[in-house]
């Protein structure tokens, strides 16, 4: 059995101002953020540090195009440690850099991922509340010469700490709050339901379902798009709990069945994940419903205050008030991507599917994304 370990430091500081005293961020530094998180957040306390603004070199998930060209414009340029100050995508990117030498480009990377060596130090402090990704070791990038998401995986890119800034947070709109924090809580269910799972993942997955849960039902019943905001904290350390619990068991077929939404349609990552997740479920019901999921519906009956028998429909519903979904073909996708989404996910997808709750085939995966459609 996979040992269970968490690699990156863990601290929460106050804001901004205060990590970067007590990191002594100064002229050996790159942060790479966005600049408007920077603008507002980091740019009146000069700290001399090198800056690299991602959206200057493409918008959306990150890109091998994107990538190659931050790679490009850093080449000169000495620093040791990496800020990375951001979402998902600025994370993403910033372990790709951590473990990039001056002349690589990205797919070097991909052809001696075994073999790849740390760097740059790298910090990461989220600014969303639901990749998790702080604290694992992975980097999702879209390899457009190839038309998939696929993940560059090695020891040598998880952080050495993961910074939890709360107020990094409150900027957030309410989409990408939405999005992010459906994320984390597939994160926690896919990482909870998963053969690789162990008695301390599961420590983590719960109690980021606790947290998302509890929180969700408070900021929906306050009403107003900023509610959730009274629970940025929460929000924060439940996306760092569903980060680790899937560090250690990994995600499944939601996820490995949304890259390629994301991926062709461009649809957020988060929202893609709501998009398949209830089919999903349905589909682990229907092939195995007597298991480990019915424990996590015991577990969901008590957060949600209902008979385990009814507590996954109770959570879609609650997930409908956070984000409301729609079909797939409102989102652009066509009849006849689906059995090509399907085949492509069995082709490419392989280390996500075994950690499925139960196999899922070719078949049953077309048969998920038309009950989506």
């Amino acid at each position: 059995m996979k040992a269970f370990k968490i690699v990156p430091s863990i601290a929460e500081y106050v804001d901004f101002r205060t990590l970067a005293k007590e990191l002594s961020l100064g002229a050996k530094d790159l942060i790479l953020t966005n600049e408007y998180i920077y603008n507002p957040t980091i740019a009146a306390l000069n700290l001399g540090c090198h800056t690299c603004f991602q959206e200057k070199f493409g918008g959306g998930e990150p890109t091998d195009v994107m990538v190659d060209a931050i790679l490009d414009d850093l080449r000169g340029k000495e620093f040791d440690r990496i800020i990375a100050v951001g979402g998902g995508t600025v994370i993403d990117i910033a372990k790709v850099l951590t473990v990039a030498k001056s002349t690589d480009r990205v797919d070097d990377l991909y052809d001696r991922m075994a073999n790849l060596e740390k760097e740059h130090e790298l910090i990461i402090v989220p600014t969303t509340c639901g990749t998790g990704s702080e604290v694992t070791n992975i980097s999702i990038i879209n390899r457009t010469t190839k038309g998939v998401k696929v993940g560059l995986v090695s020891p040598a890119m998880f952080a050495d700490e993961a910074a939890l800034v709360p107020g990094m947070l409150l900027s957030l709109p309410y989409p990408v709050f939405a999005t992010s924090s459906i994320d984390a809580m597939v994160h926690a269910v896919e990482s909870y339901l998963s053969p690789n799972a162990c008695a301390l993942s599961e420590l983590f997955s719960e109690k980021a379902l606790h947290l998302i849960l509890s929180c969700w039902k408070d900021a929906v019943a306050s009403g107003g798009k900023d509610a959730w905001k009274k629970h940025a904290l929460e929000f924060l350390r439940a996306s760092n709990y569903a980060g680790i619990a899937f560090g250690h068991a990994g995600c499944a077929a939601v996820h490995a069945m949304a890259y390629p939404l994301g991926g062709v349609h461009h649809i957020p990552h988060g929202q893609a994940n709501q998009l398949m997740f209830a089919d999903v479920m349905r589909k682990y019901q229907e092939k195995k419903p007597i298991g480990k999921l019915n424990q996590l519906e015991e577990l969901l009956s008590a957060e949600l205050d209902v008979e385990p028998v009814f507590a996954l429909e109770n959570l879609y519903e609650l997930m409908d008030e956070v984000l409301k979904k729609d079909p797939l073909h409102e989102h652009g996708v066509t009849a006849d991507e689906l059995p090509v989404f399907a085949k492509n996910v069995i082709e490419t997808q392989q280390r996500l599917l075994g950690n499925n709750y139960v196999e899922l085939t070719e078949d049953d995966l077309l048969d998920i994304y038309r009950k989506a459609f």
